[in-house]
């Protein structure tokens, strides 16, 4: 095969170009485009280093207002705590004030409505007793004939009721 023959004449040409070629490759791309590379991704990556630190001293800040409201919410929800304790304490005091006076109220009013009923009650007995001795006495005088007075009627009405 002549492609073999020819390869030791073409091999240190072929070396000579590749070596070239390396060379021109490593000295234009590794020592001029790399370091430019490098710096940009170095400088990318102090910038999100600072943009972290600037995010955590920002949540650091973050936190502590979030502390201080919470403080400010617990102390306001315990002065509103104890203005309705307070405030249910007054009410409390002003409903059993006005419980007694209407209790008071209503004893009075039952006391005076039990002293009529009883004046009513003792009035109707009295009552009871007149018609009962009326017709104690007129029952008398037509089953038997017998005259019977009013005082003697009444004795014994009141006899027969409480006896």
């Amino acid at each position: 095969m002549p492609q073999i023959s020819q390869l030791a004449a073409t091999w240190a040409s072929q070396l000579f170009w590749l070596l070239l070629t390396f060379g021109f490759v490593y000295f234009f791309i590794g020592r001029g485009m790399a370091p430019k590379v490098q710096a940009t991704v170095d400088q990318r990556d102090q910038t999100v280093a600072d943009d972290l630190k600037a995010a955590e001293a920002a949540r650091a800040a973050a936190d502590a207002a979030e502390e201080t409201w919470r403080g400010h919410e617990n102390a306001a929800r315990e002065a509103a705590q104890k203005k309705l304790a307070e405030a249910r304490g007054k009410a409390a005091a002003a409903t059993e004030k006005q419980l007694a006076k209407a209790g008071g109220e209503i004893d009075a009013k039952v006391a005076e409505a039990e002293a009529r009923i009883a004046a009513a009650a003792q009035a109707a007995q009295g009552e009871i007793e007149a018609v009962a001795a009326e017709a104690a006495q007129d029952i008398v005088a037509k089953v038997s004939g017998a005259k019977v007075t009013a005082a003697e009627a009444q004795n014994a009405v009141k006899a027969a009721i409480n006896g």
